[in-house]
């Protein structure tokens, strides 16, 4: 059961509105066994009792009688202040749960991604005739017909500069190579 340890008489307390108050420190027992303290404020004209948060835990109801004893004037004036301007209310936000536990992982090396792979298969049209295959890769673009060259492996990088061949050079570079290797 709470009650009052001390009564501050000697110390009115008087508020911008001049209101005069009376602090009082009470304390109460919790459930394991030590004492917790907090401030009342009592208006001289009648209206509502204030008080204040807990100010103090205590092992005994000894130790929270001396606690009192030693609060100042100021002390009161401020706690007093606390308790007509409580902290502003803490709002938390919301968390919503990540869908990864980490970043993605960094992009793949340009020499770990996947080559560009050939739009034919020079030697399986090669098959059907020579001069399919040279109509099929003349409707290719120049991009399309160096990744075949690369694909298939028909001509020795240190030899020939892909990048300076032309559409129909490329043409004839594929189709003489593909020659070539059927028939040995």
């Amino acid at each position: 059961m709470a009650h009052v340890v001390l009564v501050y008489r000697a110390s009115p307390l008087r508020v911008d509105d001049d209101r005069v108050y009376v602090a009082q420190a009470c304390g109460r027992e919790r459930d394991d066994g030590t004492w917790e303290g907090w401030l009342e404020f009592v208006p001289a004209d009648d209206s509502a009792v204030l008080r204040s948060q807990r100010e103090t835990t205590q092992p005994s109801l000894a130790a929270l009688e001396y606690w009192a004893t030693g609060i100042t004037p100021v002390y009161l004036t401020g706690a007093l202040e606390r308790t007509l301007t409580p902290p502003p209310a803490v709002v938390t936000q919301r968390t919503t749960p990540s869908v990864y536990d980490a970043p993605a992982p960094a992009e793949i090396a340009a020499a770990e991604a996947a080559a560009p792979q050939p739009v034919l298969n020079p030697f399986s049209v090669y098959a059907k005739g020579e001069d399919l295959l040279r109509r099929q890769l003349a409707a290719l673009s120049a991009r399309h017909l160096r990744t075949i060259v690369v694909g298939y492996d028909l001509a020795d990088p240190d030899d020939v500069e892909l990048d300076a061949l032309t559409a129909p050079e490329l043409v004839e570079l594929i189709t003489a190579a593909v020659r070539e290797r059927l028939a040995a």
